[in-house]
């Protein structure tokens, strides 16, 4: 009997991978394998492009730095899906839009193409602050996001 049951269920898996059905990815980064909570960052600046992918949504600026020179960022946030339940979407972030991300730099510190950040808050121009983190991933916490309340 437990041989006709194993040799069922190894016909299923077999028959399923066949199919070329995938399953779906669940690796992720923890939030200090590639930023730095010791390097906390504000940007502001103008958004120059947004890309609504996943497992990250990513908001990329041009910043002044305090010396008058532009450097361009770009800020990981959560997943599109998490950024739209929080209120960010596609009308919010306009290119050309100046915004403020808070958030902490990454670990590598390379800014080929851009410096990146992991992005904590982000504040619009009529003042309306907003989580776009990713919570439970290791991010220093603040209290701004509702998931860690």
């Amino acid at each position: 009997m437990k041989m006709k049951l194993l040799v069922a269920a190894v016909a299923v898996v077999g028959g399923i991978a066949a199919m070329g059905v995938k399953t779906p990815a669940t690796a992720h980064h923890a939030f200090s394998a590639e930023f730095d909570a010791n390097l906390p960052v504000a940007l502001r600046g103008p958004i120059t492009r947004v890309e609504w992918i996943n497992p990250h949504s990513w908001i990329h600026l041009r910043h002044t730095n305090e010396d008058g020179s532009e450097q361009a960022w770009m800020a990981e946030g959560g997943t599109p899906n998490t950024l739209l339940r929080r209120g960010i979407t596609r009308n919010s972030l306009q290119i050309g839009t100046e915004i403020v991300v808070t958030g902490y730099q990454s670990k590598d510190r390379l800014c080929t193409p851009a410096c990146r950040a992991n992005g904590r808050d982000i504040t619009f121009p009529d003042g309306r602050k907003l989580f776009m983190g990713s919570s439970g991933i290791g991010a220093p916490q603040d209290g701004s996001d509702p998931d860690e309340r």
